[in-house]
């Protein structure tokens, strides 16, 4: 049984500790030890949030240590860099296109797109999927399908251990039924680029 660490990474309000449990739904599924871990740094104002999800035949501890996570989610590209140090050399990054301004930088008035984090992971040669979460969240009428967006996709690299079909069935386990259709939709919108 294969061992797989995921680190997701965004700000508050972005789905992430969602995405966490949906994951780690996906995985006991498959029947394996699963510890998951959340750090939120004022997640409620906007502050980074980072879920560790674990899984394997023997997990002992929740937080994945430096250089061993398998693959990162980051739901904003800043996130994905500051978070950098905890992915394995040859690990996968899936991140979110839109940026989301830090305080600091719209107090200061500074320009942050978040193109040159892009731009530094494209540098380091890191394996880099790119989502334009924009774009998912409006075709499915609604910005709060992201988190399912960026999973759909990190789900299509293989490097989650998991497939699509897994994760469509822990959206229906976990998710109220009211946003079953909503949720699956973004999926589909991923699986079909």
């Amino acid at each position: 049984m294969t061992s797989t660490s995921c680190l997701l990474c965004g700000v508050g309000g972005q789905g992430t500790v969602l995405a966490s449990k949906l994951l780690a739904y996906a995985y006991m599924k498959q029947g394996k030890s699963v510890r998951t871990a959340e750090t939120i740094g004022m997640a409620q104002r906007g502050g980074c949030v980072v879920s560790h999800v674990r899984a394997g035949q023997e997990i002992h501890s929740p937080l994945i240590p430096k250089g061993r996570a398998d693959v990162m989610i980051a739901f904003e590209p800043a996130e994905a860099v500051r978070c950098l140090p905890f992915l394995k050399q040859g690990g996968t990054v899936v991140v979110n296109r839109k940026a989301v301004k830090p305080v600091t930088a719209s107090l200061s008035g500074l320009g942050y797109t978040g193109e040159e984090m892009l731009e530094y992971l494209e540098a380091a040669g890191i394996h880099t999927v790119v989502i334009d979460g924009d774009a998912v969240c409006a075709a499915c009428h609604s910005p709060k399908v992201l988190n399912i967006a960026l999973l759909a996709a990190a789900a299509g690299t293989g490097a989650l251990g998991m497939d699509v079909a897994e994760l469509r069935d822990a959206v229906q386990q976990l998710v109220p039924e009211k946003f079953h259709a909503l949720n699956l939709s973004a999926i589909d919108y991923v699986c079909s680029r």
